[in-house]
C-alpha cells in the first residue's frame, strides 16, 4: 500500500467511447468533492506535444512511439510529477494504455513500448473505457474519421482487444485498473463510477484489481 500526496488518474480507450466527455464530467464531480484538480491530455499542449499530435498522421512505428514517449517524459517532468507531489488530483486523457494499443496497431512490439516507458510516472488509477465494436464503429461513422487509425474497418474490434490486453499489462506493473463499458452507460454514470474508485488525496492505493471486477454493465 502506497501513501500519496496527490492522485494521478488516467483515462484511456478506443476512439468514440466518450473519453473527453467522461473526463469533463469527472473533473466536475471531483471539484464538487473539494479536490484541487488538474485536467490534462496526451499528447500534451506543449510545443513538443502539439508537434507529436500533428505528426501522428505521417509518422508511424517506432519513430512515432519514441516521439510520444519523449512528450510523455516532458509532460511528467513539467506538470504531472510536480502537481501530484503538490497534492493535486490529476486526470489525464490518454496515457500509457493508449501507447500500448495505438503503437501496437502500428506494428511496434509491446516489449519495446514497455522499455521505452520504463521510467514514466505510473498512474495511481488507470481507467480504461470500452464499448462494443459495432457501437464504436457507428459513433465513428457519425462523427467522421479524424486520423489514419480510423481508416481500418476492423480497427474498433482490434482496439477493444488490445485495450483488454493493455489492462492486464498495467496490472502486472502494479497499477490499479478500472475497466468500464460505455456501450449503454452515460458519461455521467461512468464518471460517477470512476469518482467512487479514486482514493482520497493523501490517502492510499490498494493492490491492483482485476479488470472485470469494476465493469459498468450494459
Amino acid at each position: 500500500m502506497t501513501t500519496l500526496p496527490g492522485v494521478f488518474i488516467t483515462v484511456d480507450g478506443p476512439s468514440a467511447v466518450g473519453k473527453s466527455t467522461t473526463v469533463s464530467e469527472l473533473d466536475r464531480l471531483l471539484r464538487n468533492e473539494g479536490r484541487t484538480i488538474h485536467t490534462t491530455t496526451e499528447p500534451s499542449t506543449s510545443a513538443l506535444g502539439e508537434f507529436t499530435r500533428k505528426s501522428a498522421n505521417f509518422l508511424s512505428g517506432r519513430a512515432l512511439a519514441c516521439l510520444v514517449a519523449a512528450n510523455r517524459y516532458e509532460h511528467i517532468d513539467s506538470d504531472l510529477r510536480p502537481l501530484r507531489d503538490s497534492g493535486f488530483t490529476i486526470v489525464c486523457d490518454r496515457y500509457l494504455a493508449s501507447s500500448l494499443v495505438l503503437q501496437r496497431l502500428d506494428g511496434v512490439p509491446e516489449q519495446f513500448l514497455l522499455e521505452l516507458n520504463a521510467d514514466i510516472l505510473l498512474p495511481d488509477l488507470a481507467v480504461i473505457l470500452t464499448a462494443a465494436p459495432d457501437t464504436i464503429a457507428a459513433r465513428l461513422a457519425e462523427r467522421g474519421r479524424r486520423h489514419r487509425f480510423h481508416n481500418d474497418p476492423t480497427g474498433p474490434a482490434r482496439e477493444v482487444e488490445l485495450y483488454t490486453k493493455a489492462a492486464q499489462t498495467l496490472m502486472t506493473l502494479g497499477v490499479q485498473v478500472l475497466v468500464l463499458d460505455s456501450t449503454k452507460a452515460t458519461p455521467t454514470d461512468v464518471a460517477k463510477r470512476i469518482a467512487d474508485a479514486v482514493p482520497p488525496p493523501g490517502g492510499s492505493v490498494d493492490s491492483p484489481t482485476r479488470p472485470d471486477d469494476h465493469t459498468v454493465n450494459p
